[in-house]
């Protein structure tokens, strides 16, 4: 079966058509479908092959957006506890944000200001989209620094879902709009040279292992408040 994708900017024009054959075949992994040598990956197993399959830079930034999206979970949960008067271990909300603060706003971001919103600027391509991007950037900053200051727990539930209203958009438009945009404003020889970038600045940023040693920062915060289990946000619908 022969999938056709024709990707187009929404300012005009065909920017590229990628044909992509797919073997569907149910219950099988894809290195049996297709052939290939290639497996579904094992979370423990395959991280050490990261070497031999390097985390290409628009990947980085997504998974990136997967921890913010936890936290954002976690502010939620943490808003909801306040609001009703539920217990909410004190240090919860100043944990997850200076996360945000360490990861999202002096790494992630950092990345996009300086290595992928100047490719779209000098293409004359979403420059409205930029723009906002960035004042969003300055914005959440201002909300971090309010959440980490604030004094009562109004000031504090209300920065912090002021915060939560504008990431949730945010991020979805640059995983959305910008992010696929990348593969073609930047050339290939670029765009693999970003990936080593991102790897080396994620080891100066976070130190060895960043992303994982955030992932586990995340996923001890869940566990405190209970919302760990994937399974506890299924909902039976009949």
């Amino acid at each position: 079966m022969t999938l056709s994708r024709v990707r187009k900017l929404p300012a005009g024009g065909f920017i590229g058509v990628m044909v992509v054959p797919l073997v569907l075949c149910a219950y099988m992994n894809p290195g049996e479908a297709s052939g290939l040598p290639f497996s579904y990956p094992h979370p423990e197993k395959d991280r050490e092959k990261e070497e031999l399959v390097p985390v290409s830079a628009v990947e980085d930034l997504m998974r990136e957006h997967g921890v913010l999206s936890r936290i954002l979970l976690i502010y939620e949960e943490a808003c909801a506890r306040l609001d009703s008067g539920k217990e909410l271990p004190p240090d919860i909300i100043p944990r997850a944000a200076n996360l945000v603060r360490r990861m999202v706003e002096n790494y992630h971001e950092k990345l996009e200001e300086q290595y992928i919103f100047p490719h779209f600027e000098k293409a004359g391509e979403y420059v409205d989209l930029v723009k906002d991007l960035r004042e969003q950037h300055h914005a959440g900053r201002r909300l971090t620094d309010r959440i980490l200051r604030a004094k009562d727990r109004n000031d504090l539930t209300g920065s912090v879902r002021l915060f939560i209203r504008m990431y949730r958009p945010h991020k979805a438009r640059e995983d959305t709009i910008l992010f696929p945009a990348v593969h073609y404003i930047v050339s290939p020889g670029d765009y693999a040279a970003l990936g080593k970038i991102f790897d080396a600045r994620e080891d100066e940023a976070l130190g060895e292992k960043g992303f994982e040693r955030a992932m586990s920062e995340v996923e001890e915060m869940e566990k405190e408040l209970g919302i760990h289990d994937l399974a506890k946000f299924t909902r039976p619908v009949k």
